[in-house]
């Protein structure tokens, strides 16, 4: 039964940290460094991280300077971003390259607000799913006779503890990141 709980558990804390992963990407019209996580560089052959490649900085709020450890790789920088979903066009002087994050409208605040929103039901969905799967588990234990109905019913009161904790932080993150996207 301790293991079916803290399994549980791990998923459920899996699930949380996605979402912060994802909140973490959302370009917010603030440079982000965490915007170019997704973007690979061809570098001889193979996809690379562009801060494997490059030393990636904030130089202003809205400026993200690239500058790459080898010269010959900005050309090839340009073209991974220019090619990703960012949406930003990327300014290359010959020695860095610039991003330039506009300001965002207010209407493409309230769409980002949306979109937060989505992937935060979203994730509520997966662990609710993952509770479902744990309660069967404790069901299939009992009638298996390895758990007594009072172990069940422990087990299926820990899950529901741990699962409206996890709930709770994913509308504290939610809530939060919506007002970080409406305040800028």
């Amino acid at each position: 039964m301790n293991t079916v709980i803290k399994t549980t558990e791990e998923k459920m804390s899996k699930s949380v940290q996605h979402l912060e992963t994802e909140y973490s990407e959302i370009r917010a019209g603030r440079a982000n460094p965490a915007v170019l996580d997704k973007v690979k560089v061809d570098y001889y052959g193979a996809p690379t991280a562009i801060n494997q490649l490059a030393a990636v900085s904030v130089t202003e709020a809205r400026t993200l300077t690239i500058q790459p450890w080898d010269t010959s790789l900005l050309r090839s920088i340009e073209k991974a971003i220019q090619t990703s979903d960012i949406g930003i066009n990327p300014q290359n002087d010959g020695k860095v390259i610039r991003m330039i994050f506009p300001p965002l409208t207010e209407d493409r605040r309230k769409e980002i607000v949306r979109e937060i929103a989505k992937m935060g039901e979203d994730t509520k969905v997966a662990v609710r799913s993952i509770r479902r799967e744990a309660m069967e588990k404790l069901k299939t234990m009992k009638k298996k006779s390895e758990i007594t109905e009072d172990d069940q019913k422990n087990g299926e009161k820990k899950i529901q503890d741990i699962t409206d904790k996890n709930i709770k932080n994913i509308e504290a993150l939610t809530e939060k990141k919506q007002k970080q996207i409406m305040e800028i």
